[in-house]
Formats: C-alpha cells, structure tokens, sequence
C-alpha cells in the first residue's frame, strides 16, 4: 500500500514515523509496547457493518474495531450525502455499499482522533472533498489534493451544517441536521459533546482516556454555540445518543460540569 495506518488510532499517514503524533498528545496514548503500523492489507478480511441508525442516517462500524473503533455517520439528503466520523478501514464491498446509499459529496471528521483513512474513502468515491478544519491541520499525517481546510461554519449539503464549538480540540465539529429526528433536528457530536450511558447526560473533555477535563467557561462556550439550532435527538461516535430533549439535556450538563468546576459541591467529595 501506499501510506500505513497507525493500529492505535487508526489515522491513515503517508510514511512510518517514530511514532504516531495523534497517539502521542495528552489527549491520546502510544501502547506500553510502542508504536504498531498496519496496512489495509494486514487488515483484511475485517468486515463492515452498515445499519440504519433512523430514517436518512446509517452508522458505520469494522469488525473487529480498528483502532479507536469509533462508528462512522452517512447523512443522507436528496442533494448527495456527508460521511462523517470515517473509519480506519475498507474494502470494495463496503464502498459499494456506501454508493449504493447515494452519492458522498463531503467527507468530515469531527476531529483528528476521527480522521480515519478519510483521503482513502474520498479516493474510492472519486476525490471527494475532504475538509478539515483549519485548526486542527498540522495533525493531518497523509496530505492530499482532495484535504480543503475550513473554519467557522461549513453548509455541505441543503439541511446540513458543521461547525466549531472547539473544546476537545481547537477545531472540534459537531454536525446539525435538521431534517433528522422527524424534523426535529440531530446533531451528531462526535466527542465534542459525549452522549453518556445514562441517555440523559453529556460530558466535555479534553481528553477522555486520560480524564483530562475541560474548565467550565469552555464548556459553557461550546453548549452555547448550539443555541441558535433546534435539535431533540443527540449521536456520539460511539453509537451513543440521547433519544430525546437533547438540547436541554446539553445545557443542563453543561451547567453541571461548571459547577462542578467550580467547587459547588466539594461538600460531597
């Protein structure tokens, strides 16, 4: 193959390095036995899963979990659709499938951990646009003509916009799409804003396996930045959600954490 795929985290690079720079921040972790590559070869024969998560959404797992493991998004719209979140594996099968769902117009992680090997997927579907944020681009490991950086706020598709709370990263995404949940709206949040397994809380991190927290003006700065969109279901990258009341679940976390940031209740520790 032409690049090598960290094992760890599963982000596609265009050489072997010492050790892979994602793994080696704070926010992630280099093995106790040291850094491992792979390839799409070595990894074959892992399979793709594609389910309907609602009506227009599909989430996408490999099996046995490469790297992180995290469950990629397809939002379908009548105007083409947005992979979000792409895993760190394919196959032609699994292109062929993710065609037969509508034509990918945009390629998008939520952060760095998420890249996955988003310059492949975007090869295999014909040099889709691949954006990632402007903020977060010295961790792209495998540069490309297809890479566009962006900032802000991102419309790929009618119904569809991606913008930045920051937070986990300087350029951490989150997606608004209206139309899911019955009109309603969704927000697919990556780890920006983490559904719990309690299905009526979120957390904020900066980094979650080594428990780094966030300070609580940054929280309240990204569940502020959801305001002006109107959402009631929630999706983490991890198949995670809240089903309902979504965005008073975010604020009322949100107000939480900072309290609990700020020593409201050291009384019960």
């Amino acid at each position: 193959m032409s690049f090598w795929i960290c094992a760890t985290c599963a982000v596609e690079h265009a050489d072997q390095v010492e050790v892979c720079a994602i793994c080696a921040d704070e926010r992630q972790y280099v093995p106790a036995d040291g850094q491992h590559w792979t390839t799409l070869d070595e990894l074959a024969g892992t399979e793709v899963t594609i389910d309907e998560v609602e009506p227009g959404l599909y989430g996408i797992r490999s099996k046995p979990p490469v790297g992180i493991g995290q469950q990629s998004m397809l939002v379908t719209t009548t105007a083409g659709n947005l992979l979000w979140d792409p895993i760190g594996y394919l196959d032609d099968d699994a292109v062929r499938r993710v065609r037969e769902l509508g034509e990918v117009v945009a390629i998008i992680a939520s952060h760095p951990h998420m890249y996955g090997v988003q310059v492949e997927w975007s090869h295999r579907l014909g040099d889709v646009p691949v954006y990632v944020a402007e903020a977060d681009q010295e961790w792209v490991a495998r540069p490309d003509a297809v890479i566009r950086t962006w900032s802000g706020e991102l419309k790929p598709l009618p119904g569809v916009t991606v913008l930045q709370p920051g937070g986990h990263f300087p350029g951490s995404a989150v997606v608004h799409w209206a139309n899911g949940a019955d009109g309603k709206g969704v927000i697919l949040s990556g780890d920006t804003i983490f559904a719990n397994p309690d299905r009526t809380s979120v957390s904020f991190m900066r980094s979650y396996p080594n428990r780094i927290p966030l300070s609580g003006a940054v929280v309240d700065r990204v569940a502020r930045s959801l305001d002006p969109f109107e959402y009631d279901r929630l999706y983490n990258n991890f198949g995670a959600s809240i089903p309902v009341d979504a965005k008073a679940v975010v604020r009322r976390s949100a107000d939480r954490h900072a309290a609990w940031t700020r020593g409201d209740y050291d009384h019960l520790t």
